[in-house]
This record gives C-alpha cells, sequence and structure tokens, in this order.
C-alpha cells in the first residue's frame, strides 16, 4: 500500500494523513492489503489505490463527490470515484450520472467515462473503501480504510474556503456528521444506481447546483465537460 501512496499522493495531503497512516489500524491494512493481492485480484491497481490524491493540495479542493467502493469488475477502477478508464464501457450509475448532467446542464452524453478532467479541477472522486477484491462489492470494507478516508474528509472541512459535497446514497450520507463548518454546502440526493435513481436522483441537478453554491462563495465553477 505505501509504496504508491508515496509516489502518488501530494505532500500536503500526506501531511494531513500523517498520524492516520502511522496507526496500527493502517499497518493492519497494509498488511491485509498485501495479503489479498498475493490471492485474488485487487483493483485498483496498487499505483492507482490514491489516484484521487495526487491532482491537488487539500486547499486545493472545491468539491466532494463521495463514493463507496471501486468498481469491482476487471479494468474499471483507477482510483476515481465513479470514473472508468478510456475504453471501457461506462457502468450504469456512471450512465445515470451523465444522463443527470445532460438534463441539468445539457452537456451530451460522452464516449468515455474518464472522469480525470473533472478531478483536474479540485474535485475530489473519493471512495470510503479505496480498494476491493475482484467480483466482490463490500469485500475491503471495514477493513481500515475508513479512517483514513474519514480523515481525508475532516481535512477538506477545515478549508477555509467553500466546498461542496456531494453525497449520493445512505452510505455517502453517513459521512455528512463529519462536515461540520456551516461555510460548506451539503447536496444529498438517493445513489445513482438504476437500483435508486429513480427516487429522486434524476432531477436533483446537482452539476449546476454545486456552480452556483461555489459562484456564491466567489469561487471559480466547474467545467463539467468531459
Amino acid at each position: 500500500m505505501h509504496s504508491s501512496y508515496d509516489k502518488t499522493v501530494h505532500p500536503q495531503w500526506k501531511q494531513s494523513l500523517t498520524d492516520v497512516m502511522s496507526t496500527n489500524s493502517a499497518k493492519e491494512l497494509s498488511d491485509f492489503i498485501s495479503r489479498e493481492r498475493e490471492q485474488f485480484t485487487i483493483f485498483p491497481p496498487d499505483d492507482q489505490v490514491f489516484a484521487a490524491l495526487s491532482y491537488f493540495s487539500p486547499t486545493d479542493v472545491s468539491v466532494v463527490i463521495l463514493g463507496q467502493d471501486p468498481y469491482h469488475e476487471h479494468g474499471q477502477a483507477h482510483g476515481l470515484s465513479f470514473s472508468v478508464p478510456a475504453g471501457v464501457t461506462i457502468p450504469p450509475s456512471l450512465r445515470n450520472i451523465f444522463i443527470e448532467r445532460e438534463n441539468d446542464i445539457g452537456l451530451q452524453l460522452p464516449m468515455h467515462g474518464t472522469l480525470t478532467p473533472w478531478a483536474q479541477q479540485g474535485v475530489l472522486l473519493l471512495n470510503t473503501s479505496l480498494t476491493v477484491r475482484e467480483g466482490n462489492a463490500g469485500s475491503h470494507a471495514k477493513r481500515g480504510w475508513e479512517a483514513i478516508t474519514d480523515q481525508i474528509i475532516r481535512t477538506v472541512n477545515d478549508n477555509t474556503e467553500r466546498c461542496v459535497f456531494i453525497l449520493w446514497g445512505a452510505h455517502a450520507q453517513a459521512k455528512k456528521k463529519l462536515i461540520t463548518q456551516s461555510h460548506h454546502a451539503i447536496l444529498e440526493a438517493p445513489h445513482p444506481s438504476p437500483l435508486s435513481a429513480y427516487r429522486g436522483f434524476f432531477g436533483s441537478a446537482p452539476f449546476s447546483r454545486t456552480n452556483a453554491l461555489l459562484q456564491e462563495a466567489g469561487r471559480a465553477p466547474i467545467d463539467w465537460s468531459l
């Protein structure tokens, strides 16, 4: 776990995660993932586990989109929540995100599902667990990732400038208690998965609302095109 961490993570993130990364729990998580990688296929690849923290410093975050697990099918996960590499079929939840984007701000469905251009603008595409076993959703939950990803959210909460936290589904919404600073904004909706998207994800206008909230606080809007 730590080889990719040292190489890819922005130095300011490392600073804010020093304590949590040196706990026994983090050591146990690292050992667990090493054992898992010996026996199973684990996603994303080792060098992409911390990709979400490689694009910017904590203070440059303007939006957080919180996912649950990395995708657990071959070639999908590359360290950014909901995103897949170019050439990989767009998964159902991401397709629904794109449908809502079109309905909200008129951008047509893209040919690929790579959300890197969002990350490059300060959108933190964070999952609450950063690894998963192939074909086995939730297999690395409750193994120690939560303490680390909670600390990432707390670090963003410490920012003095407004951040917009987009929480889709109950799992993401459970993290709301970590967002205590009143100048931040929280957008909640059902998860975009086909099981729940029709219960209020469609029509929630997260893209236009996020940009309005950023601009209201004097921050640059996100260009949501891909």
